[in-house]
């Protein structure tokens, strides 16, 4: 074996030298810092750099915070600014990552995706003890997992998808206890997954393996992963056996994938697996049961079910000649024929009896694109007779005339009958079409699984499914859509169509193609990082559509749970406000009497999370705090209020300034001095505000530098510092403790528009 290993290890080791000595050569001729030379030591190892990403890293500048992609700190552990931050990404380098970067004990983010970069992850990376983000993917690396990955104790987002990665999954990687997003997708991966890696790893939020080779069965214990409120991605892999029964504990909130595998068996209905869709279990040719259309053979048939004592009962029908030869073949042929015409013949006889309807019905002037109305809401007598072929145009025009008994007698045998019903008359298409259409798990939370579907002419749409239940509610169900429906904003995510039946509920919205500002902010987005222009850009367009809910809207609406996955974008990131009115549906969808219903709030409130007292369905007995939520939201009594959403609005503009997420903003918070946490708010507003407004409050208090509290990928954009402070004052006017303190909606869209004109 050393004969053969040490051909490969000679290049290796002079290559290793000639770094050393250009590291050595750097120190006796610059005065490049300590984290300068490791990041030369990177420079060395690119071979190839067509777009010149790291040309101005020069060891003649000894301040290798003003490099490209660097981003630099000062901390009260160090005299100097210490690298904190490096972003090069999408450049197309190609080489490898040399040991060296670990030696960056300060570094926090390291953000190398989308470029070329081969060879194996060196195990020494992971002596960066403050690495909290590991962006890797999109690469040529390849070999095993380090043993040492989970040496940095505050790891949390570990993406290496999309590389050549192979091995085993470690049993090592249960020490990542801190880590919330493991994401190893699309590598070479294979093995069985050992039992005893998942209940160690307390944290996580994400798993995605899909695209590999595991095989074995699923491993049981993953169902105890209780933290898990994102996408378990298991699909493409070799998993083989029984779905256990143990994963319907994890969270409702998980969307399952377990799509191209070998599983067999039936899929149990147990907790969240009986949530799940059928897109979660497709191509698993042995799986059978709900909610596939493969039924499992738990029965047989009663011919082949007979006791062979039975045979026996007629000796002599059984020893007959025509019994023991049976029918000739020339007959058997003939009744195949026979029956075959006689089918064909009913269905030549179905089809035309239902054209001739349809001529019938256009001659008549039926036609459920449109319908003429009389007076009070009558349709007239041409329109009587087309009344059941457009059942679902019907309801949807007619949910307001509530004086009218017959109008409400038809519409609740239409919402047992169940119908699709179009909102927009230029957006129709059959339900048929949307049922045939290839679906697409997006996300799963509390307010329902969203698919994206692609119709037949190539559109494509949101469907959220709701749930089962609020049979008799059909007319409330459908007035409250029809609200919703007359919302049109270009910041604001339009619904298309809905289908109401006793058991299913579905909405039909437009679907966004970029993803959520949560993704774009947090490295889970393919986009590069989001520049101060369209940050800014996100943020106007973000507060008009809520000043088009607040005072444009027939009924004043109030959001109430405004947050970044909450903000849709497209492809030339304009935003969309999506999830509008969604918590008043579910009330209605998921009762089954009248009286369970929550009354919307004065103002026509139907969007905002509804208090415990109030609510159609008990809260969990722990419920998740939401850091984008206003501090008076947090008491059960409190009724919406559109200061809510304001509030909310100003910490999803301050995480768009500074790149840090609310909840984990408290680090950030132990680093500040002692004397600025007792100045800057009282101990009750300490308990209500999210850690990130205290932060924020207590840099400005301090006077503290711009460049230790924006997003270092802002610090580029040296024209941008002054929009970026004037930002700044607008989301602490939205966050004040005092809802009567904060501006008004459309007076926070203002000062917005204000900046950069």
């Amino acid at each position: 074996m050393r004969r053969l290993s040490s051909p490969f290890l000679f290049p290796f080791s002079l290559l290793t030298s000639a770094i050393t000595i250009t590291i050595l050569n750097a120190v006796a001729t610059s005065a490049v810092s300590p984290d300068g030379l490791a990041l030369l030591a990177f420079k060395s190892a690119v071979s190839g750099d067509p777009e010149s990403a790291l040309a101005s890293w020069d060891e003649d500048d000894a301040d290798p915070c003003r490099w490209p992609g660097i981003s630099c700190a000062n901390l009260s552990s160090s005299p100097d600014p210490r690298v904190v931050g490096i972003a090069v990404s999408g450049k197309n380098l190609s080489g490898y990552i040399p040991s060296e970067l670990g030696s960056l004990v300060f570094l926090r983010r390291l953000n190398l995706h989308g470029n070329r970069l081969s060879g194996p992850i060196p195990s020494q990376l992971f002596n960066a003890s403050s690495l909290h983000s590991l962006f890797l993917y999109d690469n040529n690396l390849s070999g095993p997992l380090p043993p040492s990955l989970c040496d940095p104790p505050r790891l949390q987002n570990l993406d290496l998808s999309r590389n050549s990665l192979s091995g085993n999954l470690p049993v090592q990687i249960r020490g990542c206890r801190q880590i919330q997003r493991l994401i190893l997708a699309e590598n070479r991966f294979s093995g069985e997954i050992s039992a005893g890696i998942w209940p160690e790893m307390v944290g996580l939020i994400q798993i995605d393996l899909s695209s590999n080779n595991f095989d074995g069965p699923l491993p049981p214990d993953i169902g105890e992963l209780d933290s898990l409120t994102g996408t378990l991605n298991l699909s493409h892999n070799s998993f083989s056996g029984s779905i256990p029964k143990s994963l319907g504990n994890l969270p409702p909130a998980v969307s399952l994938d377990l799509r191209y595998n070998n599983l067999s068996g039936e899929i149990p209905q147990s907790g969240s697996l009986a949530n799940q869709g059928p897109t979660a279990f497709l191509n698993n040719p042995a799986l059978c049961g709900f909610p596939l259309q493969i039924p499992c053979q738990g029965t047989i048939s009663a011919g082949s079910a007979a006791p062979p004592g039975n045979r026996g009962e007629a000796p002599e029908a059984d020893s007959s000649p025509s019994r023991k030869k049976g029918l000739r073949p020339g007959l058997i042929v003939l009744i195949s024929m026979t029956d075959a015409a006689g089918v064909a013949l009913i269905g030549l006889i179905l089809v035309y009896v239902y054209w001739k309807l349809k001529d019938k019905e256009r001659k008549n002037g039926c036609s459920c694109t449109g319908k003429s109305k009389l007076g009070g809401g009558k349709m007239d007598k041409g329109q009587w007779r087309c009344r059941f072929c457009c059942k679902g145009t019907e309801a949807s025009e007619n949910d307001d005339d509530d004086d009218d008994e017959n109008d409400s007698g038809s519409a609740g045998n239409e919402a047992g009958e169940g119908r699709l019903v179009a909102m927009d008359r230029a957006f129709e298409f059959e339900l048929d079409e949307l049922l045939r259409a290839s679906a697409y798990v997006l996300g799963k939370g509390g307010l329902g699984i969203v698919y994206k579907v692609v119709l037949g002419n190539g559109v494509p749409v949101a469907v959220r499914r709701l749930g089962e239940g609020g049979g008799q509610r059909y007319k409330e169900f459908a007035g409250e859509v029809q609200a919703i429906s007359k919302v049109r904003h270009p910041n604001v995510v339009r619904l298309r169509a809905y289908y109401w039946a006793q058991d299913e509920k579905l909405l039909i919205s437009d679907f966004i193609p970029n993803g959520n500002l949560a993704a774009a902010l947090r490295g889970r987005s393919t986009n590069p990082s989001l520049s101060w222009s369209i940050r800014l850009k996100i943020a106007k367009g973000s507060a008009r559509g809520l000043v088009h809910l607040h005072e444009c809207s027939p009924r004043k609406f109030v959001h109430g749970d405004i947050k970044p996955s909450n903000i849709l974008l497209d492809n030339d990131f304009n935003p969309y406000i999506s999830d509008f009115g969604l918590n008043r549906l579910m009330s209605i969808a998921a009762s089954t009497n009248p009286h369970d219903a929550t009354p919307a709030a004065p103002g026509g409130f139907i969007g905002a999370a509804l208090p415990s007292s109030a609510a159609a369905t008990p809260r969990p007995a722990v419920d998740r705090p939401n850091p984008y939520r206003a501090p008076e939201s947090r008491f059960p009594s409190a009724r919406p209020t559109q200061k809510w959403d304001v509030f909310s609005l100003g910490v999803v503009l301050l995480e768009m300034l500074t790149g840090r997420q609310p909840e984990t903003a408290a680090t950030h918070v132990a680093a500040g001095s002692s004397a600025a946490s007792t100045s800057c708010c009282s101990t009750e507003e300490k308990g209500a505000w999210p850690e990130l407004v205290r932060w924020v409050r207590m840099g400005f208090e301090d006077a503290r530098p711009l460049a230790e509290m924006v997003d270092p990928v802002l610090l580029r954009e040296v024209q941008a510092k002054k929009e970026v402070v004037a930002a700044f004052h607008v989301a602490l006017a939205c966050t004040e403790p005092d809802p009567e303190a904060r501006p008004r909606m459309k007076t926070l869209s203002d000062n917005l528009d204000r900046i950069g004109q």
